[in-house]
């Protein structure tokens, strides 16, 4: 059967959020983060459709409505949720004969880190009640966050050996037999896997969409760091060696557009928390960018402008959302065109 793995910049028809409330890791910060929701929800409203799911809906309906945002555009699902991470637990979807595909993947909480029992069902849920119209849904049987792996939507996949062969994950594959899993499922020819790249604060093992990002026109953006006294500078200056290595499918190189590092950003303790304009959402006829009040954010906005040229560049203050070790890129999933939303 072929079988296609779209790129994230193809038309879309919604974008799924995972509300954050006081039984979550958001307690304490929920006044600071909703407000980033609110933000990510009305950008997105613009553009076309927001899927939303939380415990309780009818006061984020008021605080929608308050912000301006049309409701004939926001879809409520009132369902138990652990966190906002709609990236790692939402639907992946494919297009299997050129028909759209939900993959239901396993979320364990990145490797038995956090309780997920409740994210893990938010999938299949949303397709009992009806959340993605008359659509399939496949449970491919594999732990797999979409945060983990970025698609050109043409047979290239690029992921990271720390995430994707973490022990906690899918212990009963080799790297060998999970690549061919991801051939299978996603119909893709070209893995492309990276060994180095690391970012303090992040509960993920590496997650990709953190690091480095496929883009139109065989462009790859990724994170550097040019202070040798950072504690990244070595592992994301041998990500970037490896970057140059590597080669798209047709041949000849790919074009590297490298992204401005945000000075560090600190949690009420000290720790380090996981700042990268890599984390970055695009939808119809936007991208929204993650911003931190960082004289880096006006050169980041540009970079990713030029890898998605004609569409609109809109910043999202992300400050509160990497206070739980995520940013813009993690709490979102599009859906693709032909999903109803």
């Amino acid at each position: 059967m072929r079988r296609r793995l779209p790129a994230e910049w193809e038309e879309q028809e919604a974008v799924l959020l995972a509300w954050p409330h006081v039984n979550s890791d958001w307690c304490e910060d929920l006044a600071l983060v909703e407000p980033v929701f609110v933000a990510i929800a009305k950008a997105v409203a613009r553009f076309q459709r927001v899927l939303i799911v939380a415990p309780e809906t009818t006061a984020i309906a008021e605080q929608l409505h308050r912000a301006g945002i049309d409701l004939e555009r926001v879809s409520l699902y009132a369902l138990p949720t652990n966190d906002t991470w709609a990236r790692d637990f939402g639907p992946i979807t494919i297009f299997e004969e050129d028909e759209p595909v939900l993959c239901d993947f396993g979320f364990n909480g990145w490797g038995l880190k956090f309780a997920a029992h409740f994210d893990n069902r938010i999938t299949a849920e949303l397709a009992r009640l009806g959340g993605f119209g008359q659509r399939r849904v496949s449970v491919p049987g594999l732990i797999l966050e979409g945060g983990s792996i970025e698609s050109d939507g043409a047979g290239t996949l690029l992921t990271t050996a720390q995430c994707l062969l973490e022990a906690n994950r899918n212990p009963h594959l080799t790297r060998v037999e999970l690549e061919e899993k991801l051939r299978e499922l996603f119909g893709v020819d070209h893995v492309l896997w990276l060994e180095h790249g690391y970012l303090a604060g992040d509960d993920t093992d590496s997650h990709i969409d953190t690091l480095a990002r496929l883009a139109p026109d065989n462009t790859i953006l990724y994170v550097r760091c040019a202070d040798e006294q950072d504690e990244h500078y070595g592992a994301l200056a041998a990500m970037e060696a490896e970057l140059r290595a590597l080669r798209p499918r047709a041949g000849g190189r790919f074009r590297l557009l490298p992204l401005p590092w945000p000075k560090a950003c600190f949690d009420d303790e000290g720790g380090r928390l996981p700042a990268t304009y890599a984390n970055f959402l695009v939808i119809n006829g936007a991208v929204l960018v993650p911003t931190y009040d960082d004289p880096a954010d006006a050169e980041a906005c540009a970079v990713i402008g030029r890898a998605f040229p004609g569409r609109e560049i809109v910043p999202i203050d992300c400050r509160a959302l990497i206070r739980q070790h995520g940013s813009l890129h993690c709490v979102t999933m599009q859906l693709p065109k032909g999903v109803p939303a």
